[in-house]
């Protein structure tokens, strides 16, 4: 059975930082590009960071410089450390995985990936 479960959203206020993990279950990461995508309410869901297997990322430039993605094969976890949050990173944050050897390495766009966890919300407000 293959998972992604989400976690460390939660409220924090402008300026604030969080750490997202994303933890895989049923499958080895190994080979695949995650994505972080994310949607507000009342809009679609964005694509916001990738990192694939080899280690090459994307950023969003909404998040550019203030967000970091990064992974731990060991751990089978893909994590992103936002610092700086703005009240418009307020959204539901997910990750989704997919092969990187069938989308060429990255890629933030949603219908690339397959698998989706359920995610985690992200508030930030004073």
């Amino acid at each position: 059975h293959l998972q992604l479960v989400e976690s460390g959203g939660g409220l924090v206020q402008p300026g604030g930082s969080l750490r997202l993990s994303c933890a895989a279950s049923g499958f080895s990461l190994d080979y695949y590009t995650i994505g972080w995508f994310r949607q507000a309410p009342g809009k679609e869901r964005e694509g916001v960071s990738c990192i694939s297997s080899g280690g090459s990322t994307k950023y969003a430039d909404s998040v550019s410089g203030r967000f970091s993605i990064s992974r731990d094969n060991a751990k089978n976890t893909v994590y992103l450390q936002m610092n700086s949050l703005e009240p418009d990173d307020t959204a539901i944050y997910y990750c989704a995985a997919a092969l990187t050897g069938w989308i060429g390495d990255t890629s933030l766009q949603r219908h690339d990936y397959r698998y989706w966890g359920q995610g985690t919300q992200v508030t930030v407000s004073s």
